[in-house]
């Protein structure tokens, strides 16, 4: 608040710190999923693997943290609702199979409303919203990181001190590994581990004949993960469905369960308990 004195800011923002802790602790695993790249699927496979891990019986949440570009609430069927607030603070909206969701989307009259603002008001928005954000007992909370590593990526990193790691989105082609091999900088600079990484669009199998295309190139996920010292978790197939998934609002995992990237998504999910698990 301006002319706010500085002290009182100072223990405004630390209270806000120890109360979104407060609220996380009764989750045990918080995974941020991150891209330096934009275009690359992120949310999409965010999304489905909530969906997948949903469907594995675990108590799964998803907090969008894309300020500007929040995606997730149309991903998961939720377009058109609005957060309300509880007893026990900001209520998260319910999504298929129980998936709880936290989206700046949701708190918009349009979500066609552009959020114009600096570092400082994305790192208050943050601090804020997982201060008053009531998740209740979670196993997961996937954490929807815009691409990059700057403002977002920093105060996710340093507000939750417990965070179990990072999940690194990126694509066969070189240009996207390289690019996202800024990803592994940013956590080993902050001590964030990498869990593992995930290569999407990685090809394209013919439906009539069902030979391979590898339209982006190869090998840039095993690349990045070997840089990394990481597992590859998954390698998805692009499938005309995902887009139409994405814009319906239907999970291509509830949409097109039998599909192949379908089937690779429900491995994602498998693999990645077990990195969690092996500590």
């Amino acid at each position: 608040m301006r002319g706010e004195p500085r002290s009182d800011v100072l223990k405004r923002i630390r209270e806000e710190v120890e109360r979104a802790r407060e609220r996380l602790r009764e989750i045990r695993w918080k995974i941020a999923v991150v891209s330096v790249k934009g275009g690359v699927g992120k949310s999409f496979i965010v999304a489905n693997l909530a969906i997948a891990l949903a469907d594995r019986g675990r108590r799964v949440g998803v907090f969008d943290a894309d300020v500007h570009g929040p995606s997730v609430p149309r991903a998961l069927g939720l377009r058109g609702l609005t957060l309300v607030a509880g007893p026990d603070g900001l209520l998260p909206a319910t999504g298929p199979l129980g998936v709880k969701v936290v989206s700046m989307a949701l708190l918009l009259s349009d979500e066609r409303q552009a959020v114009i603002w600096r570092g400082p008001m994305k790192t208050a928005f943050i601090r804020q919203v997982l201060a008053m954000t009531a998740w209740g007992s979670l196993d997961y909370l996937l954490i929807d990181l815009p691409p990059g590593t700057g403002d977002e990526q920093l105060t996710i990193a340093q507000l939750i001190e417990d965070l179990s790691g990072l999940l690194i989105v990126t694509t066969p082609a070189e240009l996207s590994y390289s690019i996202a091999a800024k990803a592994g900088a940013f956590a080993k600079l902050l001590g964030v581990k990498v869990l593992g990484v995930v290569e999407n669009m990685s090809y394209f199998r013919c439906p009539v004949c069902g030979s391979v295309h590898k339209l982006f190139g190869e090998g840039g996920g095993e690349a990045l993960a070997r840089e990394l010292g990481a597992p590859l978790l998954a390698k998805l197939p692009l499938d005309p469905l995902v887009a139409s998934s994405m814009d319906e609002g239907e999970p291509i995992l509830l949409k097109a369960p039998d599909a192949e990237v379908s089937g690779k998504l429900r491995e994602l999910a498998e693999r990645l308990e077990e990195a969690l698990s092996m500590g």
